[in-house]
């Protein structure tokens, strides 16, 4: 039986590591056509800087912050069919710096969407993988935007972009339409009709209520949404047992990326780990959505495998006693491709 429509992952999704110039540079070797990509400084404390085709070059989001979105002069210069240009900022691109970027490819420039109450700016949709990416401008009023995806989103992320203090608004599946949690703090999962209207999204639209975060009245909002597909991404949730033989996640396929965040208490913050910054088991990095930290290293924090991930640390971020959690994962390779063909263990 076939366990996924996506038989190489590196079409859609990967992660890339390089190290800064100084000066200028082209990263390539992505595999992809990049349409979102997510860069951090991995030793030092520069924050997240994301970037996308449809709010353009230079345009830098931070989830480490509530500012809004600005134009960062020798940032991310192009999107390329392979990769992305550098300037010479700091953030993306110091000299002898160490960078990981995660990338995803949506549908390029996009077009309007008009499927919801609100319609788009611009909708770049990539149908296949699951993952879309919109801008719109918010009425103030309950309403609807559509996605894209042709299925319904399992996940999504929403920033106000045209002015400050203004945070990240997550809506995932496992928690519920009348639930959220906030990408740039350490904070629980909140409660708020006002958010998704404790409406579920659809197959077309996913529903916004009245609030200033992801709706207000003449405001600009970048939203990335993503479908769940089998063998290439899941979004689910667990509880832990703080325990180092911990609990095994299963998703499908041998994950190249994971988010955690702990939703039924505050304090800790989102943890994300890739395959490519340590390369072996047991993985001993990360990095946090929330702050700006460098890397965190020398800890064993989870067991990549060819089938989900493993917990193997008792850290409370990832497996407290008795503690809740969400997750974004997306695959390596998926357990059994669509001949039939299975992947080896790491």
């Amino acid at each position: 039986m076939a366990y996924t429509t996506i038989n190489k992952s590196t079409d859609y999704f990967n992660t890339k590591l390089y190290t800064g110039n100084g000066s200028t540079q082209n990263i390539t070797g992505v595999g992809h056509q990049v349409d979102w990509t997510w860069i951090k400084h991995r030793t030092d404390t520069e924050g997240h800087a994301l970037f996308d085709v449809l709010r353009g070059a230079l345009d830098r989001v931070q989830t480490n912050s509530t500012n809004a979105s600005s134009s960062q002069a020798g940032t991310v210069t192009a999107f390329g069919s392979d990769g992305f240009s550098l300037g010479n900022n700091a953030e993306v691109n110091a000299n002898n710096g160490s960078y990981v970027s995660w990338n995803w490819k949506a549908n390029g420039a996009g077009s309007a969407n008009t499927d919801g109450s609100i319609n788009t700016t611009a909708t770049s949709a990539n149908t296949t993988s699951g993952f879309s990416i919109s801008t719109y401008t918010g009425t103030g009023a309950n309403a609807s935007i559509g996605t894209g995806l042709g299925a319904i989103p399992h996940m999504a992320i929403f920033k106000r972009t045209d002015t400050s203090g203004f945070n990240w608004f997550v809506y995932h599946r496992s928690l519920g339409a009348g639930k959220f949690i906030i990408l740039d703090t350490t904070g629980a999962e909140q409660s708020s009709t006002s958010i998704w209207q404790n409406t579920t999204p659809t197959s077309s639209v996913i529903t916004l209520g009245g609030d200033g975060g992801v709706n207000a009245s003449g405001g600009t909002y970048i939203a990335y949404c993503f479908a769940e597909k089998k063998g290439f991404s899941k979004f689910g949730s667990y509880s832990s047992n703080n325990n180092v033989d911990g609990n095994f996640i299963y998703t499908g396929f041998s994950p190249a990326f994971v988010y955690i965040k702990q939703t039924n208490a505050s304090g800790e913050s989102s943890k994300m780990y890739d395959n490519k910054r340590l390369g072996y088991n047991v993985v001993a990095n990360w990095l946090e959505a929330d702050d700006n930290q460098a890397e965190g290293t020398g800890s064993n924090q989870i067991d990549i495998l060819s089938n989900g991930f493993k917990l193997r640390a008792t850290n409370t971020a990832i497996n407290a006693s008795g503690g809740s959690y969400i997750y974004m994962a997306f695959a390596e390779a998926p357990l059994v491709s669509s001949n039939g063909v299975p992947t080896p263990a790491r």
